[in-house]
């Protein structure tokens, strides 16, 4: 196990517009209050209108800002915190849409690292975790779908499902009237070097595993985040979709 003294958590977000009249998304890294070497990442895409779509988003944010002052890393389990963030965000945004008479959604990619570098993957929708081990992807998250479904059953590949007219058709997110799919994972152990990456449709259409991997690998955070960025709009030719990451590295203390 490596000490948390020995570690540092390195992390940047980025968010755009795209070429969307409004900016639906949020995403936010949250560094926990009373404990080093914890954090959570939440990136959330918002649906249903242009107010609509962001009331949800900003309700995931704060619920996951509540929920996560409240673990004890330790002491809890962070698939519990995760989980309760998944549940009572729901909830909030179908009460707004019930108070507002609108129909907002939202996905949810989100993730805690805990200082035993142990870290607790939540999401629901198309929006994804992607675990590096230097550039190479060891695990990421899938959508909840009707495009990865296709996949899963073998009708069609990861490159035709990227095409495909029918991409945006989820199959659980929240906000609606089913229960959001819940999909947790562990990763129990992460190592220097490695990297997770959080992010919403609008980013990850546009790279394969192996470009995503290249990026984080290669520059520092901050530097991916921005590069992600500004290719992820130039392949979008006028076409972009809002997009929002968060990316986490674990390095070595100097």
């Amino acid at each position: 196990m490596i000490a948390p003294t020995s570690f540092r958590l390195v992390a940047a977000t980025g968010i755009h517009r795209g070429d969307r009249p409004y900016q639906q998304d949020q995403v936010a890294i949250l560094p926990h209050p009373r404990t080093a070497g914890c954090l959570m990442a939440v990136v959330a895409d918002g649906m249903g209108g242009k107010s609509g779509g962001r009331k949800a988003a900003d309700q995931v944010l704060m619920t996951a800002r509540q929920v996560f002052d409240r673990y004890v890393p330790g002491t809890e389990e962070a698939t519990t915190i995760l989980a309760q963030l998944l549940n009572e965000a729901h909830l909030m945004i179908k009460l707004t849409a019930i108070a507002f008479e609108e129909e907002p959604h939202s996905t949810l990619a989100s993730f805690i690292v805990n200082p035993d570098l142990t870290a607790d993957i939540l999401h629901a929708g198309d929006s994804r975790v992607y675990h590096f081990r230097g550039p190479e992807m060891l695990y990421r998250t899938l959508d909840h779908s009707f495009v990865q479904r296709l996949v899963n059953e073998g009708q069609i590949t990861e490159e035709e499902a990227n095409v495909h007219p029918q991409s945006n058709l989820l199959t659980g997110c929240l906000g609606t009237q089913q229960d959001p799919p819940l999909s947790a994972h562990r990763l129990r152990g992460l190592q220097i070097g490695d990297s997770l990456l959080a992010c919403s449709d609008g980013l990850w259409h546009y790279f394969t595993p192996k470009e995503l991997g290249a990026i984080v690998h290669t520059l520092p955070p901050r530097e991916a985040a921005e590069m992600l960025v500004s290719k992820a709009r130039h392949r979008a030719r006028g076409g972009g979709d809002n997009l929002s990451m968060a990316l986490v590295r674990v390095e070595a203390r100097g």
